[in-house]
């Protein structure tokens, strides 16, 4: 027997599976909402604390932070400035309270707008200043 063997009748069941589909009586009938459930994700990330999951409006910069932001800001991922490393904010810093709040609202880089939160612009102002005082500004 040839050592081929294996890979040949591989291929040969693989060449002859429409026409044995078809001999079998077609394709067989799929359960859309079946296949749906089955192809669901298994897990969804929600970036936040408990504080953070409050009805917007009225939650605090700090709370907004900690729920939120401190996600990346804490730890630097996706090259996010850390909180309190006054070298990394100082130019964003320059760029003053409204251009920073303009670029959070909008997204920059991997951050996606307002942080990937429902936080009012009054909210994610409150965070911004909350951020950079710990990184060298003195915003009110």
């Amino acid at each position: 027997m040839s050592k081929r063997f294996p890979h040949t009748l591989a291929v040969g069941l693989f060449l002859l599976s429409p026409a044995l589909a078809v001999a079998m009586g077609g394709k067989p009938k799929m359960d859309e909402e079946a296949v749906n459930v089955r192809i669901q994700p298994v897990a969804k990330v929600k970036l936040g604390a408990a504080e953070a999951a409050a009805p917007a409006g009225g939650r605090s910069g700090e709370a907004i932070y900690k729920g939120v932001c401190g996600a990346c800001h804490d730890t630097g991922a996706a090259n996010a400035p850390k909180m309190g490393d006054n070298a990394a904010w100082a130019q964003r810093i320059a760029m003053g309270l409204d251009g920073l709040v303009k670029s959070a609202t909008a997204g920059k880089g991997a951050m996606p707008p307002k942080g990937g939160s429902d936080a009012t612009e009054e909210e994610l102002r409150n965070a911004i200043i909350f951020m950079t005082n710990q990184s060298g500004a003195n915003f009110k």
